[in-house]
């Protein structure tokens, strides 16, 4: 089944890319990529679909560790500032990825992660109705909470 998901990824990422190139809005497919690529690059074990609270398992020495996969499909290039979809605070989590995709290819980028305690505290930091009301982290917002644990074209332990 593994191999099956691959492939369709495969094919939708160029079609994806073209969709969004041809009228500035992403298709739709962006969080299904990237906890797959999260999944792939990191070692997770994907959670059945629509499980509360996260997106896969960690499997550390000290036991499982639950995780929610953001994504965010950008230009490099530009320096604009990007936002991350709703955070889910509600239900069981231990940490939060954030896979920062090329959106021309939808290749990946780079991957931070977070622990879930530290972005929930910041979402209900008061001052922001994107972070306290829609529960969205700015890019720069997460990664300053968090670690970068993979960049492309970098050898991985």
């Amino acid at each position: 089944m593994q191999e099956r998901i691959k492939a369709i990824l495969a094919a939708v990422k160029p079609l994806a890319a073209d969709y969004y190139q041809l009228t500035g809005k992403p298709l739709g497919v962006t969080g299904e990529v990237a906890e797959y690529v999260a999944a792939e690059v990191l070692g997770l074990e994907l959670a059945p679909p629509r499980t509360t609270g996260y997106d896969a398992i960690r499997q550390t020495p000290t036991g499982p560790e639950r995780v929610q996969i953001k994504a965010r499909a950008y230009d490099p290039a530009r320096k604009r500032s990007q936002r991350i979809g709703k955070i889910k605070s509600a239900g069981p989590c231990d940490t939060v990825l954030l896979v920062l995709l090329h959106n021309a290819t939808l290749d990946p980028v780079e991957t931070w992660e977070a622990s879930f305690p530290l972005v929930v505290g910041r979402l209900m930091e008061p001052g922001s109705k994107s972070r306290n009301e829609r529960g969205a982290l700015a890019v720069s917002d997460f990664k300053r909470l968090g670690r970068r644990v993979w960049l492309a074209g970098e050898a991985q332990e």
